[in-house]
């Protein structure tokens, strides 16, 4: 395998076919008055030019949306599931251009703008094969056996408001739009700008396949421009991103009683075990803390490891990160592609920087890399990194994990769980019935055994989400589509009303109520 200091190229065409940025930014709800051209991160070259979207333009966009809300909302779950069944087969078919296009806008590398293409696909089939019985009528117990009848009703919201991040602008616009279209709902959706291509492209083949025109409305521009009128105008806000700014969601909406939710950042621990098979764990901690150069919100940034297996451990792993390979190409060449705007190296630079000045050793990587493109930087692994540092308990949010040296259980799990995060964890030891009862004593919405991430959050039946200021309600499982819905009981009352019955007093109906509480409580022993 080629060293770090070695990168690969790969493929050095980094555009679009001809009249595919034009039919994509069609779809962008903008009157055309302004524009912002976005950069190839690979090379820093102009990619496209996007049209941006005033406030009125977002008003405009929550009008046109709410219209076509109305007729959705009518059809059955069945019905409005069937773009979403032609989506898997259309995905698989145009493989290759989405992935191009999410290489292109982010900088990834290729396997891991797959791994937003399968959730895609994975996730928005999930939803299509379930929304009917999720969102169908249930029964249940009324308040008299036989004599009182309980109907629980799904309504949909109205008009979702959903802001996605850049980091995964595929699967976490898509995946997280599909259940609540699929809920009957309309969405006014804000991509970041850089990362907008993606989504509109998937709009753009949805429409082709059946979606009402005007029932995914996208905006695009600078949250202080446009981020009020998008709220404001909602009925459901669904934010992915920092923590900061999901702070600012909850505080606009919550003078209207809008429910949101919130998936936000994370400082995630991986605690290896004394059993933990090294080889393994060192290769899975690689991806679980350099997919898509640390720039997501799952990835492992704090690495605990047992003192018996420490000084075996530790040197592999560095050893594995020195030799990941850094690439542009648009194929599967490169195990690690780059930064996504200046923003983040620079972020990322000074969280290092600063962590070495103040006596952090640097075990692998450490550096920016130009020679390869604009907003490289290598794998770092970091060790004697103390509370003095930023990178200690801050996120990061780039290719960078500090590695700790521990020795008791619980001291390891408290350590483990001291931070204001709690949005995912990782377990690795042979014994899974151990692994099992460490990650139930985790503060994180996902802990993965033998894994970084993929695990939980490819399991679509289950919940995901996080604890403390990662976050607010889940995705994925039921609750992922459940909650763009309003739920209603509707009880009807049959042959005896709630009150005495001709002539018996208050006292005896009060007599025989109680009575019926403790025959309840014998007839359900």
């Amino acid at each position: 395998m080629a060293s770090s200091t070695a990168p690969t190229h790969g493929a050095t065409e980094f555009s679009l076919p001809s009249g595919t940025v034009e039919r994509l930014v069609s779809h962008v709800a903008s009157g055309g008055a302004e524009t912002a051209t976005i950069p190839a991160p690979f090379t820093g070259e102009p990619l496209a030019t996007i049209p941006l979207s005033s406030a009125d333009d977002v008003r405009a966009a929550h009008a046109r949306a709410r219209v076509a809300q109305e007729k959705w909302a009518k059809l059955t779950p069945t019905e409005r599931a069937r773009p979403f069944l032609r989506l898997a087969d259309a995905l698989v078919a145009r493989r290759d251009e989405i992935l191009d296009i999410i290489q292109l806008e982010t900088g990834k590398a290729r396997r891991h703008a797959l791994e937003e293409f399968l959730d895609v696909g994975l996730c928005s089939l999930y939803y299509a094969r379930r929304a009917g019985k999720l969102l169908k009528p249930r029964r249940r117990q009324g308040m008299m056996p036989g004599l009182t009848r309980v109907s629980e009703l799904r309504h949909p919201k109205g008009v979702v408001a959903l802001i996605s991040p850049w980091n995964y602008p595929f699967s976490l616009g898509a995946s997280d739009i599909a259940p609540a279209l699929m809920a009957g709902n309309a969405v006014v959706h804000k991509p970041d700008t850089q990362t907008c291509l993606s989504s509109l492209w998937v709009l753009d083949l949805l429409i082709s396949l059946g979606l009402p025109r005007d029932l995914w409305q996208i905006v695009v521009g600078e949250p202080q421009e446009i981020g009020g009128p998008l709220m404001d105008e909602a009925d459901y806000v669904s934010f992915t991103g920092s923590t900061r700014g999901g702070k600012a969601v909850a505080a606009r909406v919550a003078p209207r009683l809008v429910n949101y939710s919130l998936e936000l950042g994370g400082k995630n621990p991986m605690i290896v075990l004394p059993d933990a098979d090294v080889e393994r764990t060192a290769r899975g901690a690689l991806r679980a803390c350099f997919t898509n150069a640390g720039q997501l919100c799952i990835s492992i940034e704090r690495l605990y490891v047992h003192a018996d297996i420490y000084d075996r451990f530790v040197p592999r792993f560095a050893e594995l990160a020195r030799e990941m390979r850094l690439g542009t190409g648009l194929d599967f060449s490169a195990d690690m592609g780059s930064l996504t705007s200046q923003r983040q190296i620079d972020g990322v630079t000074a969280h290092v920087e600063q962590a070495v000045a103040a006596g952090a050793t640097v075990l692998a990587g450490g550096k920016a890399r130009p020679d390869v493109g604009p907003l490289f930087f290598e794998p770092t692994v970091l060790s004697d990194v103390t509370t003095a540092m930023d990178l200690c308990a801050n996120e990061t949010f780039g290719p960078v994990v500090s590695v700790y040296r521990y020795t008791d259980l619980d001291e390891v799990i408290d350590r483990a769980n001291d931070t204001e995060y709690g949005l995912n964890a990782s377990v690795w030891t042979r014994d899974v019935a151990q692994g099992r009862r460490v990650a139930a004593r985790i503060q994180a919405g996902t802990v993965n055994i033998n894994d970084g991430y993929g695990a939980a959050f490819a399991s679509y039946d289950a919940p995901m989400g996080g604890f403390k200021q990662s976050g607010v309600g889940r995705r994925h499982g039921s609750e992922g589509l459940l909650k763009f819905t309003e739920v209603q009981t509707v009880a009807s009352q049959h042959l005896m009303d709630l009150e005495p019955p001709g002539s018996l007093s208050y006292e005896k109906f009060a007599d025989l109520m109680s009575g019926s509480i403790t025959l309840m409580k014998k007839l359900r022993r």
